[in-house]
């Protein structure tokens, strides 16, 4: 599976922006498609995920009620609309997919580039 993410960007905090995360090749035997971020000197974090086939979604708890996951069949494209902004959600946000009956665990089999996300005050 390949996978495209863009819609990163510079806001302010408070503001709302969305990703796109666009999939490509195997998208039939995924079972799972969600997105990771990684800011700079932190580990990387799990942030949300929505099953390719379902509607099942899996969220961090940083997240909740701010963001929201959601998928375009149509269009093979999971989306992430991100809102309230916060300085923590700078980060590089990644793309990912998995084959495997989770909705994301800490190794996903595939993995796009990712799109840097910059809250600023």
């Amino acid at each position: 599976v390949q996978l495209q993410a863009s819609g990163g960007g510079l806001v302010q905090a408070g503001d709302s922006l969305r990703l796109s995360c666009a999939a490509s090749g195997r998208t039939s035997s995924t079972y799972a498609v969600g997105w990771f971020r990684q800011a700079p000197g932190k580990e990387r974090e799990f942030v949300a995920a929505i099953r390719w086939g379902g509607i099942s979604t899996r969220y961090a708890d940083s997240v909740k009620g701010r963001f929201t996951i959601s998928r375009d069949s149509a269009k093979n494209t999971v989306y992430l609309q991100m809102n309230s902004l916060k300085l923590e959600d700078t980060a590089v946000y990644y793309c990912a997919a998995t084959f495997r009956p989770v909705l994301l665990d800490t190794r996903p089999e595939f993995r796009g580039q990712g799109t840097l996300v910059t809250v600023s005050s």
